[in-house]
């Protein structure tokens, strides 16, 4: 990038962002360059020195109880043997990183370990692997899995385990030296991850009184690195913050005797309070617009009223916390598909889970919605099933007499006084039991993905339009977090521009706000729903979508393009549907001006029809019209260019499965009217 466009992205970005935050991070960069935190924590170590003593190294527990072996057993059923198997794979040295399959644990770099900074300053990637690969190790969530099997049977081999790979990772990655020590973030969730196992694994024999005073200590030093480089997290404002503080107040929770104990704890729980008031606005949405980090914010909070619990209850927490709490609890409630667990992919998904808590799968989304539902709405979730193992850990024991609502009850979740909560706008489909969800977001922080009017449709627990998520953030392009852009997500590009300013791996600038323009119910109370978005606004355009939910069972979605009619544009309009098989069917004039795609699902054959909805001035169907299926990066149908980010979606962090891409494309003078078409079995 040449100077002038970084001086002007740089503009740009302390204007939109807030010079507050830009101010932030230029100084966390210049304290790195200048060597300013490698100094620090150098000061940092000498102030544990001084408190090395025995009498500050008991560890306390955080959490007020643990589960009762027998109501654990009853919860899992038939899955506490997956469970055992998960810790047994862990035991002979097997992890599943992001929750894929079982690969190698590996603890330890090959070779000197440089100093933490040198990896912060790098390009994302360590022996040219993406860190993210090796800081998941580190997070310690197999600690997790291995400390759940071990309370539900009291394997000892369970407790042996922890113990070596603990001591193995501690010994290979000795303090502020490589890159498990590089993000301040991914100590804090160890400290967490830590603080859970060790109170499980406390009546283990392996847990000598030795181990513990150097489990103590190295927790100690955990909790000294955080404050260092603090600014960053506040300079990003997002979960980097509430882990951050999360781990500070853990750590001062677990080792609450500790002279340092009272600073870790002011400085916490200052920012948890912060960031759980300002990250969460009043409808429940989350700052970082990621169902997955929606999801983690949700954990986090949890796991901070299970410690506040135990060892702070006197510090009190605000009505506006457990306000925003609860709207975010609905929230991500109202996206669930009920039938598969699942959620749309809306935003970063990283494979981020700091508590998995749980043998129920990563995609999964009840066990955090059953666990906030009964935590922050006071409302307990039914059936009864594994994916409340989470609400047994974190949980008070559910009061019989509260509310009792089934997964789809999504309409209902909703305290008295509360706002209206809204993660865009879903329509339901009773002919076939769909639904919809229609991406429209306003921006205060900046945006994960450019999904504006994006429409995910679910269908017998089924993503049939769906969203691509995120596959990898540090490889070689087109890898390097290509995923996030306008043209893989079910939208309307215009002339090959996305509708927001791709100014960096991590950044969009010059936000598009969308809003809703008209909701209401159709016949049969089957909602339309009409919203636009003004991405394109320097062109003088507006994108205009119209999602109905129809009488017949279908789908209808009208695409408008509206703006100066002076010249041609393109109009490119993508749905990425799942890699089943498909046929396709060209329009046969003058009858049929759409293309059909035929998808063979395991209920029946869905259709997509993609087409124009308008005819031009001479009263003959517009036929300029290029349609293309493009699978895996490949080019199966039609003509043109086939983007290798094209036809394929991430359902977990590091791996990509092959999807359909289906792209219509137009150039003609605006305004220019597009209409696709789901139509669906229905229930028989």
């Amino acid at each position: 990038m040449a100077p002038a466009s970084r001086i002007k992205i740089a503009l740009k970005a302390a204007t939109q962002l807030g010079v507050a935050q830009v101010g932030l991070f230029a100084l966390y960069r210049f304290g790195l360059k200048t060597g300013h935190y490698q100094r620090a924590l150098i000061a940092a170590r000498s102030r544990l020195e001084k408190f090395d003593q025995a009498s500050y190294l008991k560890i306390h527990p955080v959490l007020a109880q643990l589960p009762a072996q027998d109501r654990l057993k009853k919860l899992l059923g038939e899955q506490a043997e997956s469970l055992n198997e998960q810790a047994d794979e862990i035991v002979k040295g097997q992890i599943r990183l992001f929750g894929g399959k079982p690969v190698p644990l590996s603890l330890s770099l090959s070779g000197p370990l440089k100093e933490w900074a040198d990896y912060e300053q790098g390009d994302g990637q360590v022996n040219g692997q993406d860190i993210k690969f090796i800081w998941e190790a580190g997070r310690f969530g197999w600690a997790c899995t291995l400390a759940r099997a071990y309370h539900l049977g009291g394997n000892e081999n369970y407790a042996s385990s922890f113990w070596e790979y603990t001591e193995q990772f501690l010994s290979s990655n000795l303090a502020y030296l490589g890159p498990q020590w590089a993000s301040a973030q991914e100590v804090a969730i160890r400290i967490i991850s830590l603080a859970f196992a060790i109170q499980v694994f406390a009546g283990s024999k392996y847990s000598t009184p030795a181990r513990l005073d150097w489990l103590a200590r190295a927790i100690a030093i955990h909790a000294e690195r955080i404050p260092a480089t603090m600014v960053y997290a506040r300079s990003q404002n997002n979960n980097h913050l509430i882990t951050e503080a999360l781990g500070l107040y853990t750590a001062s929770a677990l080792l609450r005797d500790h002279p340092l104990a009272a600073r870790w704890n002011a400085l916490g729980w200052k920012w948890l309070q912060r960031a759980f008031r300002l990250q969460i606005a009043s409808d429940g949405t989350y700052v970082q617009h990621s169902t997955n980090y929606h999801r983690l914010m949700l954990q986090a909070a949890l796991w901070m009223y299970a410690v506040h619990g135990t060892a702070y209850l006197s510090e009190p927490i605000s009505p506006e916390i457990q306000s925003n709490l609860a709207s975010a609890t609905v929230w991500l409630w109202q996206l669930l598909d009920s039938l598969s667990g699942k959620v749309p992919n809306l935003g970063h998904n990283d494979g981020a889970y700091i508590l998995p808590l749980t043998i129920s799968p990563y995609e999964d989304y009840r066990p955090v919605i059953s666990a906030a539902a009964q935590g922050f709405l006071n409302i307990a979730v039914t059936p009864e099933g594994p994916w409340q193992e989470l609400s047994l850990w974190l949980c008070e024991p559910a009061d019989s007499t509260i509310p009792r609502h089934g997964f789809d009850d999504r309409l209902i979740t909703r305290n008295p006084g509360m706002v209206e909560v809204n993660p865009g706008q879903i329509p339901h489909q009773p002919a076939n039991n769909s639904w919809a969800a229609l991406r429209i977001a306003h921006f205060n922080s900046r945006p994960a993905h450019a999904d504006q009017l994006h429409v995910d449709l679910w269908w017998q627990g089924i993503n049939l339009a769906q969203d691509a998520g995120t596959y990898l953030y540090n490889s070689a392009p087109p890898w390097d977090n290509s995923l996030v852009t306008a043209f893989v997500h079910n939208t309307l590009t215009v002339d090959g521009q996305e509708f927001m300013l791709h100014a960096g791996r991590f950044l969009y600038l010059d936000w598009a706000q969308a809003q809703v323009c008209k909701s209401e119910p159709g016949s049969d109370n089957l909602q339309t729903i009409t919203a636009s978005h003004n991405g394109y606004r320097k062109l003088g355009m507006v994108h205009t979508r119209t999602l109905a939910a129809l009488s017949t069972g279908d789908w209808e979605i009208t695409d408008r393009v509206t703006g100066p009619s002076t010249q041609p544009h393109t109009i490119r309009l993508h749905w990425l549907v799942p890699d089943l098989e498909y046929e396709v069917r060209e329009p046969v004039p003058p009858e049929k001006i759409t293309y059909e795609v035929r998808l063979r699902s395991p209920f029946g054959w869905v259709t997509l029809s993609m087409g124009q909805a308008a005819w031009g001035a001479d009263g003959q169907p517009i036929q300029n019209a290029n349609f293309r299926l493009i699978r895996a990066g490949q080019l199966v149908y039609g003509s043109g260019e086939a983007n290798p980010i094209a036809g394929w979606v991430s359902r977990i962090y590091g791996t990509k499965e092959p999807a359909l891409a289906c792209i219509l494309e137009t150039t003609q003078r605006l305004p220019v009217e597009l209409k696709s078409q789901w139509t669906l079995p229905h229930e028989t």
